[in-house]
């Protein structure tokens, strides 16, 4: 017997929400792009660069404002674990097994081409996947669109973000403080007895993560990752309600501060690049062809990939209403980069504006190719196939109902 799987209505939430902050974020490219290629570009830029104490206000922006973005992540994430689409080994595994393949053969075209020069270190950019536009060019697709791709490329984009979270721990750390480190570690051990002592009150979770955010950002490490750190100290209750969970009151506060603020300003900040007579040539480097080639074809190729063979080998199932053309077209979406890639890049080659500013021309540029191409497959998909509106389900065999799920 096929039953449905029924969505949260806070996933429901974060979709929406996502989606529109990326509508957004388009816009705050294209008027960034335009101010710094104007001639108010060089004090546009030079405003980015100003000293808010003892940081400048790119700086705030990058390492301050994204940690609530990555808490935000991290909350989300936590919950799919516990209570939604990752809760459930059997339907998490497939975007697992995509993000896997998402995340290696991008890196692996990038490596390819540059390993052994001064380039190198960009390995990182053609990994993630931007959720907030993925979701938006999907959302364009409209009903023709599943909605268990919906779930597919939300959970495959968390996943990549979870790794890109992991590769930036690991690899872009600088003047590492071991001190500092253990210090910020042991405030998180703090909130873990917070969290034991079923503690809900937000309040101190709030001071202590800022506490842990100073020092993680004096040890190296980036401070970006307290964020994900304090999200999973937060208690979840998986037993009552939702909506009595401190974890759910955060994300829910979250959602739009972080869809109509933070994104759209990190997207201000990030993309005042200025087109000069060399732009076209810097496209032709190998490390902006590794750039285009990881996230263009790295991404559909990985994500299809690995898809097939999981599912040809029997490790996992293709969800009910999805054909691999969807798998393809959502392969495509993956490859726009966007927020994580440029992200990454500022950590990459940090101090090297020029090699910034040519790595995120070849960004854009890729991100809006991998957009119009993913949404075009999977409008020609619609078309071929003749989906309806029953195709709007989520579906595996012998799938059982929560009862705290809404349908869609």
């Amino acid at each position: 017997m096929i039953k449905k799987i029924l969505l949260t209505g806070q996933f429901k939430e974060f979709v929406e929400n996502e989606r529109s902050a990326g509508l957004i974020l388009m816009a705050c490219t294209v008027l960034s792009l335009i101010v710094a290629n104007s001639y108010l570009g060089p004090e546009y830029l030079a405003f980015w660069k100003l000293y808010l104490g003892p940081l400048t206000v790119s700086y705030w922006v990058n390492d301050g404002l994204m940690a609530i973005f990555f808490l935000l992540i991290g909350l989300e994430l936590k919950r799919e674990l516990y209570k939604g689409e990752l809760s459930d080994f059997k339907n998490a595994l497939l975007p697992i097994v995509a993000a896997l393949g998402g995340v290696i053969l991008p890196a692996g075209f990038h490596f390819a081409l540059n390993a052994g020069t001064p380039y190198q270190a960009g390995i990182g950019i053609p990994m993630a996947t931007d959720i907030a536009f993925a979701l938006s060019i999907l959302a364009l697709v409209g009903k023709h669109a599943p909605t268990s791709l919906k779930v597919f490329l939300t959970a495959l984009a968390v996943i990549d973000d979870l790794i890109a979270i992991i590769v930036i721990a690991v690899f872009y750390t600088s003047k590492f403080s071991a001190m500092y480190l253990l210090i910020s570690l042991a405030v998180c051990g703090v909130l873990l007895i917070l969290n034991r002592m079923r503690v809900a009150n937000l309040l101190p979770y709030i001071l202590l993560g800022m506490v842990m955010w100073t020092f993680m950002f004096l040890s190296g490490v980036h401070a970006t990752i307290a964020g994900v750190l304090l999200a999973f100290t937060i208690p979840f209750d998986r037993i009552r309600k939702d909506d009595r969970s401190p974890s759910y009151h955060l994300e829910h506060l979250l959602h739009r501060p972080v869809a109509f603020l933070v994104l759209p300003v990190f997207a201000l900040a990030n993309t005042g690049i200025t087109i000069g007579a060399d732009a076209i040539a810097s496209l032709t480097s190998s490390n902006s062809v590794g750039i285009f080639l990881g996230l263009f074809v790295g991404k559909v190729i990985g994500i299809a990939a690995f898809s097939f063979i999981a599912v040809k080998t029997k490790i996992c199932r293709l969800p009910r209403f999805l054909q691999w053309s969807h798998i393809i077209g959502a392969g495509f979406l993956a490859g726009i980069g966007f927020t994580m890639s440029i992200f990454i890049t500022n950590l990459a080659f940090k101090g090297n504006t020029a090699l910034i500013n040519n790595s995120k021309m070849a960004i854009l540029l890729t991100s809006l190719i991998s957009g119009i191409v993913g949404y075009l497959c999977l409008i020609a998909v619609a078309k071929v196939k003749g989906e309806s509106d029953e195709g709007d389900s989520f579906s595996y065999e012998d799938d059982t109902i929560s009862p705290d799920r809404a349908e869609v």
